[in-house]
């Protein structure tokens, strides 16, 4: 089997921390359930993610270098 996550065209994908989610949710002033939504069963998720967790996707951006964007794993 091909293992997708590590394919060139995924973005990195990580679990965010407790103390970093903190911080994040303050600076845009919302809550983990106002983010979007990725399933747990998608494949570019890391293995120690679980529903609740929110994860962070840094992406390759031509205009700003890198995007970062959030998402909370739902079932």
């Amino acid at each position: 089997m091909v293992d997708v996550s590590q394919h060139d065209m995924v973005p990195d994908h990580s679990v965010v921390a407790d103390e970093e989610l903190d911080d994040v949710m303050e600076e845009y002033d919302i809550k983990p359930t106002d983010l979007p939504k990725i399933k747990r069963t998608d494949p570019a998720l890391p293995d120690d993610a679980e529903v609740g967790d929110v994860i962070k996707i840094v992406r390759d951006s031509r205009t700003t270098d890198t995007a970062t964007t959030y998402r909370l794993v739902v079932e």
